[in-house]
């Protein structure tokens, strides 16, 4: 395994909860009304710091997506997805970019979302974009 290079952001910044490496702005948040497994979940145009899984189709909420799952470069824990392509026309918006579970990343202020006891255990996907 090569050198690890890791991004530090400066701001207001999402970070892994198990090993706080910076993944994201909160200035980088398209939507925040998107929702996965484990609760709520935010839409970003960009992060750092993470590594992409194998490509695969996922049904969601709403329609079908190829997706790639995300994972923390400092730890490999998975944090969250990246949509590569929608089959629906009105999703397309989503393409290139990614989910951040809230569950898996602390925010700015330090916090971060417990599982709630009623989270789905299903396909996730955004409630309202």
């Amino acid at each position: 395994m090569g050198r690890l290079f890791v991004i530090t952001l400066e701001g207001n910044i999402y970070s892994c909860k198990h090993c706080r490496t910076h993944l994201a702005l909160s200035d980088d948040i398209v939507s925040k009304s998107f929702h996965c497994r484990h609760g709520k979940a935010y839409l970003f145009d960009k992060v750092v710091n993470v590594t992409l899984g194998e490509k695969e189709e996922r049904m969601m909420i709403t329609g079908l997506h190829t997706v790639v799952d995300i994972f923390c470069v400092g730890c490999c824990s998975i944090v969250g997805w990246k949509y590569e392509a929608a089959h629906e026309k009105t999703q397309k918006y989503k393409e290139g970019k990614f989910i951040l579970e809230r569950f898996k990343v602390f925010g700015p202020d330090g916090s971060y979302f417990a599982t709630p006891h009623d989270a789905t255990f299903g396909s996730s996907d955004a409630d309202d974009a």
